[in-house]
């Protein structure tokens, strides 16, 4: 095969398919809940719960896939990649760990502001007039959540300031995970498989000190969850959202994965019984309605 052909980028698929990849990585993602809010790791101490969870997450995820990648190669862009993908794991995973599952998951989608902004930075990307209203919504639920949870008005235990942390990460998580969809389509020629297994492994590597630190060891009961986790939650929806990117631009696949959060907080409630409260059920629902309003009707594609 000559060094040309192994070169040349993958085929882009159709624009529907795309939207459809990255909706289904979104379905996948919008199982974390199911996982880090599971009894099966109450054990664990809730300051470094996230921090577990992500390491074993991210281990069994580029382990798995490790077999399947082809053609890795070393790019500058990989370094704030994979920068971006450590920061949005820890992050998000302690959010979720230390406030609800539903405020995590919204505030980490705050992702889409900042994609729009890195995209005017970098690519001198304008914002679409049919973006406006979606993000204009977003913006209000976001910051209906933020004010509830900030302003002291969630019922949290009278000293235990854990819930602000989580809020902290949660936002944080927003800023790191438009990193990682900004980064990857920077990437979107490289190989899938080889970008999230790059991912995942680095981000266990990062953790790995800390995690012999703490010096605590998964049950066989939590690796198999553990190593569940790691591939149908993480390694498998980003191969999706990379298929995605070959042919979506991030700004739109931000907006489309905005359906996550609206499933996180329900996987939950239906499986553990937590109960988001009124403002981050009310906060969530302006998110997606802009989501809706933003796929109203088939976008013309030229």
């Amino acid at each position: 095969m000559s060094e040309a052909s192994q070169a040349a980028p993958p085929p882009k698929s159709p624009i529907h398919t795309a939207r459809l990849y990255v909706l289904a990585a979104a379905l996948m993602w919008s199982t974390a809940g199911l996982f880090a809010k599971a009894p099966l790791f109450d054990v664990w101490p809730e300051e470094v719960r996230g921090t577990l969870l992500s390491f074993w997450r991210a281990l069994f995820a580029g382990v798995l896939l490790l077999p399947s990648v082809r053609r890795p190669r070393w790019r500058p862009q990989l370094a704030p990649l994979g920068f971006s993908f450590i920061g949005m794991n820890v992050t998000y995973l302690s959010a979720m760990s230390l406030t609800t599952a539903a405020n995590a998951i919204w505030l980490q989608y705050t992702s889409p502001f900042w994609v729009f902004v890195l995209g005017a930075i970098f690519w001198r990307t304008p914002l679409a007039r049919r973006d406006r209203r979606p993000l204009l919504l977003a913006a209000i639920g976001v910051a209906l959540i933020l004010y509830f949870e900030l302003g002291g008005k969630a019922h949290v235990p009278e000293g235990d300031s854990s819930n602000r942390m989580g809020i902290a990460c949660g936002l944080a998580a927003g800023v790191f995970y438009a990193g990682v969809v900004m980064g990857m389509h920077a990437l979107k020629e490289e190989n899938a498989v080889w970008l999230v297994a790059f991912c995942h492994l680095v981000t266990a590597l990062a953790l790995s000190p800390l995690v012999l630190y703490v010096g605590m060891r998964p049950t066989i009961n939590q690796l198999l969850v553990l190593a569940i986790f790691g591939l149908f939650q993480m390694g498998v929806p980003y191969l999706l959202l990379v298929r995605g990117l070959q042919s979506v631009t991030p700004q739109e696949a931000s907006l489309i994965a905005l359906c996550e959060p609206v499933l996180v907080p329900l996987w939950v409630w239906l499986a553990w019984s937590y109960l988001p409260d009124w403002w981050t059920i009310v906060g969530g629902a302006c998110i997606l309605a802009g989501l809706l309003l933003r796929y109203r009707r088939p976008t013309r594609v030229s």
